[in-house]
């Protein structure tokens, strides 16, 4: 079962997320066999990243925080918090993925 990913950016490090970003991107292009879907959090007008929001093809806890360690923005401190959720896939492209009977 997939699991969320949810990150915080520590206050005041645009410039460090801005720095590693193509490291972090070519990070996910890599890894793109394990992203369902993955983006920045941003701010009401668009502009300013706080965080992002992963949901990957993992199966195991240990594999979603390892994860998360090897992704650039990690490695360089970025991150004030991390949050990692097991998550049920029920939609996809708005479309219901869960089995019914």
């Amino acid at each position: 079962m997939p699991y969320m990913i949810e990150t915080y950016d520590k206050p005041g490090s645009g410039a460090l997320r801005l720095g590693t970003r193509p490291a972090h991107l070519d990070y996910l292009e890599a890894n793109k066999h394990l992203l369902l879907a993955c983006g920045a959090k941003l701010d009401d007008e668009g502009g300013a990243a706080s965080g992002g929001l992963y949901l990957v093809a993992l199966e195991t806890r240990a594999e979603a925080e390892a994860f998360i360690q090897a992704d650039p923005f990690f490695e360089a401190g970025l991150f004030e918090r991390v949050f990692v959720t097991r998550w049920r896939q029920a939609y996809l492209n708005r479309q219901n993925t869960l089995n019914e009977s």
